[in-house]
């Protein structure tokens, strides 16, 4: 318990104080020509080290050590993805990652687990300059900021231009009058988009896990019974293990759901006919309602434990700068956040860009990080599975929505 402890302590003050805080060595070092010899280990998922995709990692950390001098850096690479190294690095945050990408919603079983770093003084200064303030509120909780946020997360819509016009693609309803439209029913990070653009809510601002999941009454009810009639519908078909993108290559689906991760198979399947937009409407009993997407961000995150706190605060906003949201947009179609980036004619031009920053900032929630959102997947992904396969129907939706509700608001105890 004591080793914890002054790792933690030893963490904070990196942070709070910036460089100046624990500089002096690596200073004096340089000044006599001798680099101080330290080993950093950085995960990312396996993508960013390919050879395919140009070995962005290596040739980011390579770049970072060319601008170090100071530093003789060896370092160590290892796979993990952004989903799952929250879940590693709380197991064992010593024997885990110096700097590893995280996605925002696990931040908070980083921090219960003491296994994130603040960052603070300097470094925070910096990522506040180049970032919205919606991306910055996704990496704070307690009002300390807890990483270098290199992207937003999200779900847009993929459609083939030959099909669907820039007005059809305003509403769903629209479009399935002229086209098949492949939705994730079944997933729940993707159904939710109906309820909450009918008011249903999550903990409030998705902040106060007091106030629970409000998935109930009649404005929940009713969109149980609107996706009842959008399975019965003939154009509407439900994606499920890559059924979308295969659609899109066969002529058999125009439309998709997704983010940027499957920007590059969408572009093979349909060429110059690819169009990418922020979420449709729905029509509500008579009503225009808005389908709203989860949104946070990825991040590169900093291990309170590293022996080389100093070193890994600053790759982690390296690999989070300007430079390196760049090639990882070029080599791998990762959507910057930097804001100076945004304003990049290159960047600003790209659809894909426009798509997903559109729905973050005009179609889309802050998907909450508090603990209890786990209690809100598993209820809703039933939900999804009932309707397609018919036990959800108009006789019982009220029932089953409120049973939803209910195992969204319980810890299954």
């Amino acid at each position: 318990m004591k080793k914890r402890g002054v790792a933690l302590v030893m963490a904070a003050v990196v942070a709070a104080m910036g460089i100046s805080g624990c500089g002096g060595k690596a200073k004096k070092d340089s000044e006599t020509g001798k680099a101080e010899k330290i080993r950093l280990m950085v995960w990312s998922p396996s993508e960013d080290q390919s050879k395919d995709s140009g070995e962005w990692l290596q040739t980011t950390c390579e770049d970072f050590a060319k601008l170090h001098p100071e530093w003789d850096i060896t370092f160590v690479y290892g796979v993990a993805d952004e989903a799952t190294a929250a879940t590693q690095v709380a197991q064992d945050p010593e024997a885990s990652a110096d700097v590893f990408m995280y996605a925002n919603d696990t931040l908070t079983t980083m921090t219960d687990a003491n296994a994130l770093a603040k960052l603070g003084g300097k470094y925070r200064e910096e990522i506040e300059k180049t970032n919205s303030e919606e991306v910055l509120s996704s990496l704070v909780k307690d009002s300390e900021l807890y990483g270098v946020p290199f992207t937003t997360n999200t779900w847009f819509m993929y459609y083939d231009k030959s099909v669907f016009s820039e007005e059809d693609i305003k509403n769903l309803d629209t479009m399935l009058k002229k086209g098949a439209v492949a939705f994730p029913m079944t997933n729940s990070w993707y159904t939710p988009a109906f309820y909450i653009g009918n008011g249903c809510t999550l903990f409030g601002d998705g902040t106060d896990e007091a106030k629970g999941v409000d998935f109930s009454g009649e404005k929940a009810v009713s969109v149980t019974d609107y996706l009842v009639d959008l399975a019965a519908n003939p154009n509407f078909k439900i994606d499920a293990d890559g059924s979308g993108l295969a659609g899109l290559r066969d002529g058999s689906i125009s439309a998709i759901f997704s983010g940027s991760w499957d920007a590059n198979a969408v572009e093979e399947a349909l060429g110059e006919n690819m169009g990418a937009a922020a979420l449709p409407s729905f029509t509500l009993n008579g009503e225009q309602k808005q389908m709203m997407s989860y949104a946070g961000s990825k991040a590169v995150g900093v291990n309170p434990y590293s022996k080389n706190m100093v070193a890994a605060v600053e790759l982690a906003v390296y690999l989070g700068s300007a430079e390196a949201q760049m090639t990882h947009y070029e080599l791998r179609n990762v959507i910057p956040c930097n804001t100076e980036l945004l304003a990049d004619e290159k960047v600003a031009n790209d659809p894909l860009v426009s798509a997903q920053n559109d729905t973050f900032n005009k179609t889309s929630i802050l998907q909450p990080f508090v603990a209890k959102m786990n209690n809100c997947w598993v209820p809703v992904e039933n939900m999804g599975k009932g309707i397609r396969n018919g036990s959800v129907t108009h006789e019982n939706a009220a029932e089953q929505t409120e049973a939803m509700n209910e195992a969204m608001n319980s810890d299954g105890i």
